[in-house]
């Protein structure tokens, strides 16, 4: 599936990723295929877990809404844009929000992370919405990215140097991860 990460650190943001796809057991790795996990909306950078079909449609659908409905800067900007953008996902994308019979709410189908000025934020399937101090990651490979992070995390000095150290760790140990790692870096708002 995948590894990212974003990482705060000081007066900075990084989010990085792995640039591996997946298909069942056959791996399409960076050299067959311009996969970019991370992708820039405004002022902030998104990278997404999920299946590969996620990547093009939220992208899309996040740059069709109007500006004003396009906001990530809190907890609840977050939170906001994405209950607004999963009606689009439904009936402009045909996303099926079905999991298992029971869910109390219809899923989004991914996970994603944001880093921008603001900070950083995790939103998963049911658009619950995080806001983290120091460092999250998701997908396949994030236990191993966090255990790394965590080790590290007093001992290295920048948000960039981190997260890189994250996915590269991700990389490592997850069958579903792979290189080359992208990263972006994001100076905080004071």
């Amino acid at each position: 599936m995948t590894t990212v990460v974003v990482v705060r650190k000081g007066d900075t943001v990084a989010i990085a990723a792995d640039s591996l796809v997946t298909f069942g057991d056959t791996r399409l790795a960076h050299g067959y295929e311009a996969n970019e996990k991370l992708f820039r909306c405004g002022n902030s950078w998104i990278g997404m877990a999920g299946t590969t079909a996620h990547f093009p449609v939220l992208r899309k659908a996040m740059s069709s809404l109007p500006a004003a409905e396009l906001r990530l800067q809190s907890r609840d900007d977050v939170f906001d844009t994405f209950l607004k953008l999963h009606p689009k996902l439904k009936e402009t994308y045909f996303l099926n929000t079905k999991e298992e019979e029971g869910d109390p709410y219809e899923s989004s189908q991914f996970t994603a992370l944001i880093a921008n000025p603001s900070g950083i934020y995790a939103v998963y399937s049911y658009r619950e919405v995080f806001e983290f101090d120091r460092f999250w990651g998701i997908g396949t490979g994030r236990g191993f990215a966090l255990g790394a992070i965590y080790a590290a995390y007093d001992k290295v000095k920048s948000a960039r140097e981190l997260a890189e150290l994250g996915v590269r760790a991700g990389c490592e140990f997850d069958k579903n991860s792979s290189g080359p790692v992208r990263a972006h870096t994001i100076k905080l708002k004071a």
